[in-house]
């Protein structure tokens, strides 16, 4: 693999042996995180990772920087694990449409959200969000049902008893 630094050995810029595109990977916010360049020059390449490095600098201190969990990370992990934890107990359709009913209204809204942005004033907004898009084609929506001005159930994560 040929490895190169930039920024005082901030940021490295790296290709695979197999050649390619060069990538680039710096540790901000306490976390390590990579990207591709998308450029097959070294000199370019630099540039790109320098940019990128910049602009992750500018939104930790703008404190635009994602630094914990996204509700988008935490959905793919519980439907990676609900389907093993129900097995038996719910059949294949109950769990799908946890999928279907995440990515249609929830990861729309709350996706990029940290999971500690989440809170009941995040919650109101996504019920009056809900409530005023009645009747509106939601584009994540692969139905070719007729849309419904019906009203979004009050309790939607509740069980009966």
């Amino acid at each position: 693999m040929q490895r190169h630094e930039i920024l005082g050995g901030k940021v490295q810029v790296y290709r695979r042996i197999d050649g390619g595109n060069w990538h680039c990977s710096a540790s901000v916010g306490g976390g390590q995180r990579r990207v591709t360049t998308k450029a097959d020059s070294l000199s370019l390449a630099k540039q790109v990772a320098e940019d990128w490095y910049l602009g992750l600098r500018g939104k930790l201190h703008a404190v635009i920087l994602k630094t914990e969990k996204t509700f988008k990370e935490a959905a793919s992990q519980f439907l990676r694990e609900y389907e093993i934890i129900t097995e038996g107990q719910r059949s294949k359709r109950w769990t799908e449409g946890h999928g279907i009913r995440l990515r249609v209204h929830l990861l729309p809204f709350f996706g990029d959200l940290g999971v500690s942005e989440i809170t009941g004033g995040a919650v109101q907004e996504y019920r009056v969000h809900r409530m005023s898009s009645r009747g509106i084609v939601n584009p994540h929506s692969k139905s070719n049902r007729p849309v419904s001005d019906k009203a979004p159930p009050e309790k939607p994560f509740t069980t009966k008893s």
